[in-house]
């Protein structure tokens, strides 16, 4: 028998759905939700209802949007001849926060990762390849993560695309700045060695 009433011991359920959440932070956020106001409360549950209902993939880039297509692939200020390929829409922000990319973006929705049943068919790679066919482009920017999913994923791409009139890079890694080099690991080291360049 649950030792709170029947609609919070619910929002506690769901809340610790999220992830990075527990039981007690739930319980935390829940009694916090149940503390707040009427209107802040309903403000809550109206705009994970509206990300729900208003919400979708752009049917160009596979962005999450409100308008399709996207404010990046609808821009005329954007240099549509240079896509961005990244595995979720959240790497955007990432990429946008430096103001030094003006292209577009294609996003994947995952890496492949056999052992989690992920296998090309799971990705949006058909359309990125169409995009990349049907269109007269300078660039395709691999910009998935440099993990072991990441690579992989890079790989396959790169073997698909090689052989395509178009220019294909990898983003760099190695070396964060800030960073001591005392502490990095061989990966991480052997990819800033590979990537070094003239100065």
């Amino acid at each position: 028998m649950s030792r709170f009433a029947q609609p919070l011991t619910e929002l506690i359920d769901e809340l610790s759905k999220l992830p990075g959440i527990g039981r007690k932070s739930a319980q935390r956020l829940a009694f916090h939700i149940l503390r707040a106001t009427e209107q802040d409360a309903f403000a809550l549950a109206d705009a994970v209802r509206n990300l729900k209902a208003q919400l979708h993939l752009c049917s160009i880039c596979h962005n999450i949007t409100d308008v399709d297509p996207c404010q990046f692939c609808s821009n005329p200020s954007r240099n549509q001849t240079i896509i961005c390929v990244v595995e979720e829409p959240s790497n955007i922000a990432s990429i946008e926060r430096t103001k030094h990319f003006n292209g577009t973006y294609h996003v994947l929705h995952g890496t492949l990762s056999p052992l989690n049943g992920i296998g090309p068919d799971q990705l949006r790679i058909d359309s990125l390849l169409a995009r990349v066919q049907s269109g007269p482009l300078q660039e395709v920017i691999l910009a998935t993560n440099p993990t072991v999913e990441g690579e992989a994923t890079a790989g396959y791409l790169l073997q698909l695309l090689r052989g395509l009139p178009v220019r294909i890079t990898r983003i760099a890694t190695g070396i964060p700045a800030g960073a001591d080099i005392e502490y990095a690991d061989e990966v991480t080291m052997t990819r800033a060695m590979e990537g070094r360049r003239e100065i």
